[in-house]
């Protein structure tokens, strides 16, 4: 037996050995088991977040556990196939403060973005394509990249570096990862549509409140700041200005949510900007990475201009201003979806905006049609009737023999004319603008007539009808004035009158002076020097002059130019 002893070890070895190969063989099934039962877990992780943000962080975090990696990231590629977000995973803040900028997508990056394929390396440094770290990143070795997908769009890359233990990332991981990266691209799409959907509902509450807030009457500044405040909510953007081109389009003010006018630009400073271009062109734009002259007011100094958008409040040829929205650097650009609900909102506004002019407008007309009635009443029915009654006491006067009552009479008649100025002046502002700055057209006829009677020695008679303020502009009226004064000269010099009466009246596309007087008539052979200029100035303005003697005597001039 004792012979045979060394031979029954040998079957106890290899038994051994074949133990040990399938507790290896178990264990790995197990560990297998736990990443699939980990991938599964990551899965449902990821899906369960609706905001995109939190999505994309997760979705790295969870890629890292997964393949046991120290380092990991996210980059979103934007226009022109750059990196315009990278949402690192693994490096504390002291590490990202060293880092002087984040990768641009260049070198190892830019070829998975422009080859968007699985990529595996031992060692990072070791590809051609290796462009190097940005000063103060961490060394890194191994690397796995894999792009994510979603639909048939490259969102962008998940990267991962630097396998704990110093090994390699194997085919396991990177089945791993690529599983992951469909399941994260399946979790981003549903993110965009849940944001989409919550864009649309804030998009229609808010054009419901500016719609509200317009019609009820409220100013249109304060309704400019509802309108940036609410377009910032929705885009999810870190600041907003409104560009409101000036009445002269040569002039830009803006406007930012707290309804402050931050500062005032000429067009030329704003014509390359975005925003200049959007009101130019009066289509919504986006920049992922904004250059130097793209920058206005959106991006104020308080952080790093990051991506952009301009969108016009109205279409091109009417743009009533420009909503100019920023976001930090490193923040995930506006997207198209955004931008067309940005435009939608912008244009729901602008035309709310112009209804509420336009009721303004209607209303103020109103107003001026119930002032010019009055005016009408007061000049038609009060005040004849106040000199019917004046006129009837002058002839009064002659019949009374005593002085008191001859005296308080022609007091009464003094009162009653003093009434009627003041009635005419009363009809006169009725009938102009009441925000004029300048004395209106109407207030400088009634003062160069007044200013007659001390020469005259009685008031002249003034009727004025149509919008004399409105229609006749300021070049027009200075000339009216001016053959006014002349007019009114010309009866204190020769007429010899005792009655004048002065019509002015814009109707029809046409101004109308006429200065008539019951004088003496114009002498044959006379001076005609102040009449033809009279007349030269009318032949000026495309216009006509007429003088004529009346048949009851004295003169009538007619004075007769278009009012544009």
């Amino acid at each position: 037996m004792t012979e045979n002893e060394p031979r029954s070890l040998i079957p106890h070895m290899r038994l051994d050995d074949l133990l040990a190969e399938l507790q290896a063989r178990l264990n790995a099934v197990l560990a297998s088991r736990d990443r699939v039962h980990g991938l599964l877990d990551a899965v449902v992780s990821v899906g369960s977040d609706l905001d995109l943000e939190t999505v994309l962080h997760r979705i790295v975090e969870t890629a890292i556990t997964l393949v046991d990696a120290s380092y990991g990231a996210m980059g979103v590629i934007g226009e022109e196939n750059t990196l315009v977000q990278f949402i690192p995973v693994g490096l504390t803040e002291q590490e990202i403060a060293r880092i002087a900028h984040w990768p641009h997508g260049l070198g190892l990056l830019g070829l998975l973005i422009k080859q968007p394929q699985t990529l595996r390396l031992a060692d990072i440094s070791q590809h051609p394509e290796s462009y190097g770290f940005p000063p103060g990143h961490p060394p890194m070795g191994s690397f796995l990249g894999v792009p994510v997908r979603v639909r048939d769009e490259i969102f962008g890359n998940l990267y991962l570096t630097e396998k704990r233990g110093g090994g390699e990332f194997d085919e396991e991981d990177e089945a791993i990862v690529v599983a992951l990266a469909t399941a994260a691209g399946v979790a981003i799409e549903n993110a965009r549509l849940y944001e989409e959907t919550r864009r649309r509902e804030s998009w229609l509450k808010a054009s419901s409140e500016i719609t509200t807030a317009l019609l009820s009457g409220a100013e249109p500044q304060e309704v400019l700041t509802l309108v940036a405040r609410r377009a910032r909510e929705m885009a999810d953007a870190d600041a907003v200005t409104i560009l409101l081109p000036g009445a002269d389009r040569e002039s830009v003010r803006t406007v930012n949510e707290d309804g402050q006018m931050d500062r005032q630009y000429t067009a030329g400073e704003i014509a390359g900007t975005l925003a200049g271009r959007a009101c130019v062109t009066g289509e919504p734009l986006m920049v992922d990475d904004p250059a130097e002259g793209d920058l206005l007011e959106a991006a104020p100094d308080r952080f790093p201009a990051g991506p952009l958008a301009a969108v016009p409040l109205g279409a091109a040829g009417a743009v009533r201003g420009v909503l100019s929205l920023g976001k930090r650097s490193g923040r995930i650009p506006f997207s198209m979806s955004e931008v067309r609900t940005l435009h939608a909102f912008a244009g729901q506004a602008a035309v709310a905006l112009e209804l509420a002019d336009t009721r303004k407008d209607a209303e103020r007309l109103g107003l001026l049609e119930d002032r010019d009635r009055i005016a009408k009443d007061l000049h038609d029915v009060v005040i004849q009737r106040l000199f019917a009654v004046a006129m009837t006491l002058m002839s009064t006067v002659r019949l009374v023999e005593r002085p008191e009552a001859s005296s308080r009479l022609q007091s009464a008649i003094d009162e009653l004319d003093g009434t009627i100025r003041q009635i005419r002046s009363t009809i006169f502002a009725l009938q102009a603008p009441r925000d004029a700055g300048a004395p209106s057209l109407r207030a400088q006829i009634v003062e160069v007539v007044e200013g007659a009677r001390g020469h005259l020695g009685f008031m002249p008679g003034l009727s004025m009808e149509g919008q004399l303020d409105n229609e006749v502009s300021p070049e027009l009226a200075e000339q009216v004035l001016a053959v006014l004064r002349e007019a009114l000269s010309n009866v204190v010099r020769h007429a010899i009158a005792h009655r004048s009466d002065v019509t002015v009246r814009a109707e029809e596309g046409w101004l109308t002076l006429i200065v008539q007087d019951d004088g003496v008539g114009i002498p044959s052979g006379g001076r005609r020097s102040g009449l033809r200029n009279l007349e030269e100035r009318a032949h000026a303005l495309g216009g006509s002059f007429e003088v004529a003697p009346l048949a009851a005597g004295g003169t009538r001039v007619l004075w007769r130019v278009p009012l544009s």
